[in-house]
């Protein structure tokens, strides 16, 4: 409805719309009568009249209460798979692992070719010298050293063993060294008392060299170095003076043959 000074005036239907796109209504409005006359844009009003516009619509009121939240709608169809998405930053390092289980041996390698021969060593200082003169004196019981030896008295040993033909027999029971220097001396003699022996140079005891047994019959037998000062000394091995024992040398000692009763004399410097 159309409102006038003097009462209304109906329009239908509309066609224009305002620069904001609402429905709007055009009228030429008379300038004595007041009467409202539609019109439109193109046409324009008549002379003694002016052209008025309102909207079908009016301006938007203020924003009411919200509604009530309403269902849930369907889920919708699923969507197009994106764009791959860039990297990550790497993420920081796990904890170790436990330590595993050795492995199984492996075959062993090839054979590594031979290394560069090394250089000569250095010589190494003069050996001792070697034994330069020797000689093996023997008895053998029976038929030698058939009687006792008493005290103060020396073993015999009336037969040669190898020599190098320095060291001599001056009798049965003395011998020489002919060169001062440093000598082995040993000697064994099966005897069935107990008793001692002893050697002696230039008919001196030499206590270091005593040798001896208390109880039952077996050898006995020494080893000791001798030194000499003079040139032809004289050695013996001596049933020591003093003793209270006379020594029988054991005939067949331990079975049926004749054993030997030995001296062996080395010249080592």
């Amino acid at each position: 409805m159309l409102l006038t000074a003097g009462g209304a005036y109906g329009v239908a239907g509309h066609g224009e719309q305002d620069p904001a796109g609402r429905a709007q209504v055009r009228a030429c409005v008379d300038e004595k009568t007041k009467v409202l006359t539609k019109t439109t844009a193109t046409r324009g009003c008549p002379e003694g009249s002016r052209e008025i516009s309102w909207n079908l619509v009016g301006r938007r009121g203020a924003a009411g209460p919200a509604g009530a939240t309403g269902q849930p709608g369907a889920v919708g169809l699923t969507g197009a798979q994106g764009a791959k998405g860039a990297p990550g930053a790497p993420g920081a390092d796990g904890a170790a692992g436990p330590t595993g289980a050795p492995g199984p041996v492996g075959a062993p390698g090839p054979t590594g070719p031979a290394g560069p021969t090394g250089p000569s060593g250095l010589v190494g200082p003069p050996g001792a010298d070697a034994v330069s003169e020797y000689a093996q004196f023997y008895a053998l019981s029976p038929p030698d050293n058939a009687a006792t030896v008493a005290p103060g008295t020396a073993v015999s040993f009336p037969q040669n063993g190898p020599d190098s033909g320095v060291i001599v027999r001056t009798t049965d029971s003395s011998f020489t060294l002919p060169g001062i220097g440093v000598y082995r001396v040993a000697f064994s003699v099966s005897v069935n008392e107990p008793g001692q022996l002893v050697v002696t140079l230039n008919g001196a005891d030499l206590d270091y060299t005593v040798a001896g047994r208390a109880t039952g019959t077996s050898l006995i037998a020494g080893e000791a170095l001798v030194q000499t000062s003079s040139v032809n000394s004289v050695l013996s091995i001596l049933n020591p003076a003093g003793n209270s024992t006379a020594l029988t040398i054991t005939p067949l000692a331990g079975g049926t043959r004749p054993v030997a009763s030995t001296l062996i004399i080395e010249q080592l410097d």
